[in-house]
């Protein structure tokens, strides 16, 4: 009779360096909080700048979009050079760019000092990204336990994203605007030693040498779409040159740099990622998710200074419940996921989001402070539900070797999403919104016109025109934007709606290997006594090593028996355990 013992299993070092790897988490989520931070602290910093620096038009709006257009072209770039050279080397560099970007950008007095910083603070913000996430899959080969730590990484990310306003609107109130930008000083000075102790090097695929050439093809094609979008988004003609070449010219480049990649014998993204259907699904649920959110979260935002006439600070604190909400579908989606699947987690987290955006359409001019706070309950619980699963399923389905390269295609899409959205939206918003002031009775035609532009300019010409006719523009404009919203709403539900039909070819269970702690590139001692194949009582102890890819089997203590004296190539155990949804009727097996 035939016996096998395993010996104990090799240390983890490979995975965590020795570190715990919940409080590796913790650094990667701080990490991951200054730059979810950055992109939303300044808005509200802005007329204060403005008031400062006297930036130009231009000059402001390249001190809004350097960092978000920076950040989204070089995620590839940066992700795959970590997957090459090691992804915590790439992040300590980037804390340190990202704290002395900081330092210069409070200090600015020029307006093209501030834009130069907040260009770095993009090179920083893209080093630390995908980087976080990479590492979160290195240091968590077990997907349960991943599912649990990027249910807490997205949780971190809506928290920055939400609390950015209130901060921000704080620190304007208290301080001056430099001062958003001073705050991630001590943090990165504090998180580049931790991190440098604390974090695990890992690398990915390192054969052949790296697409140098490829890598500024993707940067300079996702740059050129994103700033087409956001061009669009702020009004711009769609075809008109300064959107459409930048369009037109990045999608050529992204086009250029796909047959580069399936060309190459070492390609930066194996573009077999995207014939798995769970990967390439996961990829658009995102896009979908942040398309409906972004741009729905600019106009809420609108709406709740412009219409209901809250402060920042106030417009920070209502939008509060949302935050709990994401944290807690964060907290909680790790077990969600492993109780439904990802399927059902997905496609329900869109209804659910779309459910919270139709209750939105009751808004009025008036304030209903309990429909809101329900709303945005709902609304944040549904979407972080939907990143969540999305993510996850998204990051297991690619190989460890290539997680940078795929932690950088979730977060462009990611912010390719937002760009998209704030384009889509706010289009269906000014199509929805300027003809309600087409004819004010009493208001110039030339007044109307101005007026069409923005609630905040249409209240700028309302004072200007004064009396009666400035009362009746300040009304119109007003429920022109309500109805506007009310639109807009409808068109992200219809969105959101798509998505959970596309959530239809994610996997219906969640499926982990039964073995996930163990080391592919350790060597795994087994000591076996083999029966009838030797002699009875040899004790036989194979040493299988498992990184050299194939070779003889080393038997000691006798001859090898027939089937293990040729060449093995040792692999991972495929064997795989279904978690059946709940209610499913069938085992787990």
């Amino acid at each position: 009779m035939s016996r096998t013992n395993t010996a104990p299993a090799p240390p983890r070092a490979a995975a965590d360096g020795g570190a715990n790897r919940w409080v590796v988490l913790v650094v990667l989520c701080v990490s991951l909080l200054v730059v979810a931070l950055d992109a939303t602290i300044l808005h509200v910093a802005i007329p204060s700048l403005t008031e400062d620096l006297r930036p130009s038009s231009t000059s402001l709006l390249w001190i809004v979009d350097a960092y978000p257009l920076v950040c989204a072209s070089l995620l590839i770039l940066f992700g795959t050079l970590g997957d090459r050279v090691g992804r915590r080397r790439v992040l300590l560099l980037g804390y340190a760019l990202f704290g002395i970007a900081s330092a210069v950008a409070a200090l600015a007095t020029e307006p093209s000092v501030l834009i130069g910083a907040r260009v770095l603070l993009g090179v920083g913000g893209a080093m630390i990204m995908p980087a976080t996430l990479s590492i979160l899959r290195a240091v968590f080969p077990d997907r349960r336990e991943r599912a649990t730590a990027i249910g807490v990484w997205t949780a971190v990310a809506a928290i920055g994203a939400a609390t950015g306003p209130v901060l921000g609107g704080f620190l304007v109130e208290n301080y001056w605007w430099g001062s958003v930008f001073l705050i991630n000083i001590p943090l990165m000075a504090l998180i580049l030693p931790l991190g440098r102790r604390l974090l695990p090097e890992s690398r990915g695929a390192t054969d052949g040498p790296w697409d140098v050439l490829g890598a500024l093809m993707a940067a300079a094609g996702v740059l050129g779409c994103v700033l087409g979008v956001k061009r669009a988004g702020a009004g711009d003609q769609l075809l008109a040159l300064p959107t459409a070449g930048p369009l037109l010219l990045g999608a050529a480049l992204l086009v250029l740099f796909v047959r580069r990649q399936k060309r190459r014998p070492h390609p930066l993204i194996d573009m077999r990622l995207f014939s798995r259907a769970a990967f390439t699904t996961s990829v658009g649920c995102i896009v979908l998710a942040m398309l409906a959110l972004v741009g729905l979260q600019l106009i809420a935002v609108q709406y709740l200074q412009l219409v209901l006439g809250l402060s920042p600070l106030e417009t920070g604190l209502r939008l509060l419940p949302l935050t709990f909400a994401a944290m807690a579908a964060g907290a909680t989606g790790s077990y969600t996921l492993r109780r439904i699947g990802p399927r059902r987690m997905v496609g329900w987290g869109f209804v659910l989001t779309a459910a919270a955006v139709l209750l939105l359409t009751f808004m009025g001019q008036h304030d209903r402070p309990l429909l809101l706070t329900v709303g945005f309950v709902l609304l944040g619980f549904g979407l972080q539900t939907t990143l969540f699963s999305a993510y996850e399923s998204m990051l297991s389905e690619a190989p460890q070797r290539s997680a940078g390269a795929a932690a950088s295609i979730g977060e462009t899409s990611y912010q390719l999403g937002a760009g998209m959205g704030t384009a889509l939206l706010g289009s269906v918003m000014n199509a929805a919104y300027a003809p309600g002031l087409a004819s004010v009775p009493g208001v110039p035609a030339e007044a109307s016109r101005a007026a069409g532009n923005s609630l905040g300019e249409a209240y700028q010409v309302a004072r200007q025109l004064g009396g009666a006719a400035g009362e009746a523009l300040h009304q119109a404009a007003r429920h022109a934007f309500v109805n506007g919203l009310h639109m807009t709403l409808f068109v992200s539900a219809g969105l959101l709606l798509l998505g959970a039909a596309m959530a239809r070819r994610l996997p219906p269970v969640m499926e982990c290997p039964v073995d996930a702690h163990a080391d592919p590139d350790a060597d795994i001692g087994v000591d076996m006594n083999v029966g009838a194949a030797a002699d009875p009582g040899v004790d036989l102890d194979v040493d299988l090593d498992a990184g050299s890819g194939s070779g003889p089997v080393s038997v000691e203590g006798a001859p090898a028996p027939v089937g293990l004296s040729a060449s093995v190539e040792p692999r991972v155990p495929t064997t795989r355990e279904a978690i059946e949804p709940a209610g499913s009727g069938r085992p787990a097996h």
